[in-house]
């Protein structure tokens, strides 16, 4: 191979893997970044999960990208290891579409239906295209669109490049001597894992193993093992991607290391023992293109069928290979996706997942913290001060995540709900902090053996009611996107209001007949108070959901209109005036 000749190689592969990134992008922002989420919320079965990591590596042309969510999914606790495990088998499975693609780059003829679906007609008819549809354009998708045309033909132009400067090595000594010497298997997997690592990319490595078929010098028995070795250098951007993540995310990169070299083993040792028996004839097949493309999709066919039934066996070998985390680092977990910044819409399925389990933490910290009034528990007590302190991280890490979002291009939709939830995440931190308020009241009461007189018992169990009450409802309402029940929060908040006013004015009087004294006057003042802020802050969590829901942003006009124009908060604040009669 001549000088020129190596450089117009070099070329090829630099606008093959420019254009397959480009279509790959493209093919990304046409979907509307909604594959990801879909890829997330529909792979509950293994069916599911093994269809549809097969169906997303096909629109975006990468296993390793589809792996890699799969790998943040598990390592922000969206998905379990076993999941990922059926999502990367489907990848694997997957990634062998885009070979079939790049065989259009080798359509030829001299017929008329043959000349217009050649390879120079197709990439000049898609070139075209994709320049217009990018330059002259106004429709943001629409440029998407001449973006995967525009890729698609630079793609094709680097596969044309690529197998023109290849063409002469048939006749070469030292090229068909080499192509001889990959017959042996272990040889040929070792150089196709350290060909695709270094490309980072199993299609590109199939796509260059295709161009080089031409020459004619690729036998089937060089081809197989070259294969093999592709789909274990696939695996090494997927574990590049665990660096930093935890036990789970680290888990989850293995799986397609793991797979792959199971994989390879299983398939490579029935078939090789089956041809030591049997003597195949077909191994001295001269592969083309078309031929490449196949074996690929079978083997990568052979390997999902094999696998398949061994997640459970995956699981544990990923697990054996990474210990598991201790209490505490668990406890304190919260991991935050950075990779998914650049999606939105999975961004903010990452974000209502751990605002889910902020919620559920708060909550929790009430309950604890108002049945220590009943029955006061040290490690209760302690358990509702370690919530409000895992709260707190929750708000601080999530706080900051969403302000690194807002910073994305979002649509309306997507900005109205990045601020819904940066709207709630403090109200949210501050319920916490009035949990630990009532708990530290509760151990007041405990140190200091002080009981609250009947009346006062009375009272705080109304209001412990009404409270627990509309702190369900908030975070029903907030979790679930119900708008039925966020319009129940602002009449029963106010209804808490006039009941907190009641029972003070309850308890003077009881003050003035000497029942209690001034110490429990002191604690019981502190718990309405905390309780009454609940309550507020249940009311602020309601009202924005509400007011991004109608578009109105001034919480105290549409606040004010909500209560003095409102039929059914008037009917509603009658009712939980009744229901929390003293």
């Amino acid at each position: 191979m001549s000088i020129l000749e190596g450089i117009t190689l070099l070329a090829g592969v630099a606008l093959f893997l420019f254009g397959m990134t480009q279509m790959g992008d493209g093919l990304t922002k046409v979907s509307g970044s909604k594959l990801e989420p879909i890829l997330f919320q529909l792979s509950g079965t293994p069916l599911r999960a093994l269809l549809l990591g097969t169906g997303v590596t096909a629109v975006i042309q990468s296993s390793s990208a589809t792996s890699v969510m799969a790998v943040g999914f598990v390592n922000s606790g969206m998905m379990s290891v076993r999941q990922a495990i059926n999502v990367i088998l489907g990848a694997i499975l997957g990634t062998s579409i885009t070979g079939w693609v790049l065989c259009l780059s080798y359509v030829e003829g001299t017929g008329s239906l043959s000349s217009i679906l050649s390879t120079s007609t197709l990439t000049a008819a898609m070139a075209i295209a994709g320049i217009i549809l990018h330059k002259y354009c106004k429709s943001v998708q629409k440029k998407h669109i001449g973006d995967i045309l525009l890729g698609f033909a630079v793609l094709m132009l680097g596969m044309h490049t690529m197998s023109g400067a290849v063409s002469g090595l048939g006749e070469q000594p030292w090229f068909t001597g080499m192509m001889t010497s990959m017959k042996n298997p272990l040889l040929g997997i070792l150089v196709g894992t350290l060909f695709t690592a270094v490309l980072q990319s199993a299609s590109a490595a199939v796509g260059i193993l295709q161009a080089l078929s031409v020459t004619g010098a690729l036998t089937f028995e060089a081809v197989l093992p070259l294969l093999m070795g592709i789909n274990i250098g696939a695996s090494i951007p997927v574990l590049l991607s665990a660096v930093g993540a935890t036990a789970r995310g680290k888990r989850a990169a293995l799986v397609y290391l793991v797979a792959s070299v199971l994989g390879v083993l299983g398939c490579a040792s029935v078939f090789y023992v089956a041809n030591a028996i049997f003597r195949f004839p077909f191994l001295s097949l001269v592969m083309n293109p078309f031929s490449t493309a196949l074996l690929n999709t079978l083997f990568r066919l052979a390997n999902l069928l094999m696998l398949a039934p061994l997640t459970d066996v995956i699981e544990t070998i990923v697990t054996k290979l990474v210990p598991e985390q201790d209490e505490q680092e668990k406890k304190q977990e919260l991991q935050l996706e950075e990779r998914f910044l650049s999606h939105p819409p999975l961004a903010l399925e990452h974000c209502k997942a751990a605002i889910s389990e902020m919620a559920k933490h708060t909550q929790d910290a009430v309950r604890l913290a108002v049945g220590l009034l009943r029955e006061f528990e040290e490690e209760n007590y302690q358990r509702v001060v370690e919530l409000e302190a895992l709260v707190d991280v929750y708000e601080d890490k999530l706080g900051s995540y969403l302000l690194q979002l807002n910073g994305q291009q979002l649509d309306p939709q997507q900005s109205s709900e990045v601020a819904k939830l940066l709207h709630t995440l403090s109200d949210f931190e501050r319920i916490s902090d009035h949990a630990r308020n009532l708990a530290e009241s509760s151990n007041e009461l405990h140190e200091k053996q002080l009981v609250l007189s009947p009346g006062a018992a009375h009272d705080m169990t109304v209001l412990i009611r009404a409270v627990s009450e509309i702190l369900h409802i908030t975070t029903d309402a907030f979790l679930n996107g119900d708008m039925s029940r966020a319009v129940d929060v602002e009449p029963l908040e106010e209804a808490i209001d006039d009941l907190c006013d009641e029972i003070e004015k309850r308890q003077v009087e009881r003050l003035r007949h000497r029942q209690g004294n001034i110490t429990q006057n002191f604690v019981f003042s502190d718990l309405i108070t905390n309780l009454e802020r609940i309550s507020d802050h249940c009311s602020n969590i309601a009202l924005a959901q509400l007011r991004l829901e109608t578009g109105e942003f001034d919480t105290h006009s549409y606040e004010d209109k909500l209560i003095k124009t409102d039929e059914y908060f008037r009917q509603k604040y009658v009712a939980f005036r009744k229901e929390y009669a003293l």
